[in-house]
């Protein structure tokens, strides 16, 4: 049955549509595909959030790129899963800064390591990337060392590049990463964010980027400085409390100012209503649209979609992953039990593009493809 996608649905789903072909057009259309988000790159192929996983992430046919953007002590944005770098670079092995190991109160939780705002971009410049995850890739860990820490800037430059020698559409999909704690340090990343994007010539709603974020109040203020396309995240409500007893299935800003409300009650048809007064889709934690069953298998999709959509808003799921321990049961192959095995992701992704999301992020992108292709070719 045909979906009647309303305009900001068609919007964050389908104005990249011919992205994946020869010819790159931005506009709504009724023949849009869902996107292939490539979730910190390449990841699944290499460290993430480096200039090489972006790379062979858009080689392996990605839609859109996703940096997670955080500061430097001078204001620079640059492209890490969090501010703490200990597990993402080379930094212990550099004696020169051992002194800046410390503990941060990070969104209510204490973290011990070196921290981005600690570092001006030359010094973040001698440390180079290493893989987050080694006892799930281990391969990976082959392209340790190899790596600097990119700048928005270049992750702008290489998607330009790419643009030009292609001629194929390739969007990016910024995450603004502890926005509270970083204005609280007087380090705020909306501004140069914003700055950054319009200087390189995104503009309006239909410009391939969406700035996303976990937290609600610096999207509405984003939405005061830019018209660029916007996405709420929305974490696992089911999230348990940190050990200190911090909430961890609430935005931090809702809890700094008292708000009792939880990504659970942001994902009720009353609370889509309320983010699509200030942004244009939504990133789910995926099992908010299809939950695990008690044994950890797929269980049947939720109304969220129904929603999501009747408020307006697009779907952009994450993360789909190839290995075993990220899948369900059913889904895994060889040693179930396996920390690298990987397993159907396929299907898993294929379960989710039925259950009518607009996109999904995840850190294999080839997969996710031949996933997108095989369930075009089945309809």
């Amino acid at each position: 049955m045909l979906r009647i996608l309303t305009p900001a649905v068609l919007i964050m789903s389908l104005s990249l549509a011919g992205c994946a072909g020869n010819t790159p057009r931005v506009g709504r259309s009724a023949d849009a595909q869902p996107l292939v988000i490539a979730h910190r790159g390449a990841s699944a192929w290499r460290p993430e959030h480096t200039l090489a996983a972006y790379r062979l992430a858009i080689e392996m046919g990605a839609d859109v790129i996703e940096p997670d953007l955080v500061s430097t002590k001078d204001g620079v944005l640059v492209a890490r899963h969090e501010n703490e770098i200990g597990g993402t670079t080379n930094v212990a092995d550099h004696p020169e800064f051992a002194s800046r190991k410390t503990t941060k109160q990070i969104d209510g939780i204490p973290v011990e390591g070196w921290f981005t705002e600690d570092f001006t971009l030359a010094e973040l410049r001698t440390l180079r990337a290493r893989e987050r995850i080694p006892a799930n890739r281990p391969e990976n860990m082959a392209y340790d060392g190899q790596s600097p820490v990119p700048t928005l800037d270049e992750v702008i430059d290489l998607v330009k590049r790419h643009e030009k020698q292609t001629g194929r559409l390739i969007a990016i999909y910024p995450e603004t990463k502890h926005p509270s704690y970083f204005r609280g340090i007087g380090l705020p990343l909306e501004e140069k964010l914003v700055a950054t994007l319009h200087a390189a010539g995104y503009h309006g709603k239909q410009a391939a980027v969406f700035i996303q974020s976990f937290e609600v109040g610096n999207l509405k203020y984003l939405r005061s400085l830019t018209d660029l396309p916007l996405v709420q995240l929305l974490d696992n409500p089911a999230n348990k409390p940190a050990a200190n007893g911090t909430p961890r299935n609430k935005p931090w800003d809702f809890i700094v100012s008292n708000d009792p409300r939880s990504y659970g009650d942001l994902a009720t048809a009353d609370g889509l209503r309320e983010i699509a007064r200030y942004a244009d889709a939504v990133g789910p934690y995926k099992e908010i649209v299809i939950p695990r069953t008690a044994d950890n298998r797929m269980g049947q999709p939720t109304r969220f979609v129904k929603d999501a959509h009747a408020a307006g808003l697009g779907i952009h799921i994450w993360t789909l992953r190839p290995e075993n321990p990220f899948l369900p049961v059913e889904l895994r192959r060889g040693d179930a039990a396996s920390l690298t095995e990987r397993g159907d992701m396929e299907t898993e992704i294929r379960a989710y593009l039925a259950a009518g999301v607009d996109g999904v992020f995840s850190d294999d992108a080839r997969g996710a493809r031949l996933a997108f292709d095989h369930a075009r070719a089945a309809r």
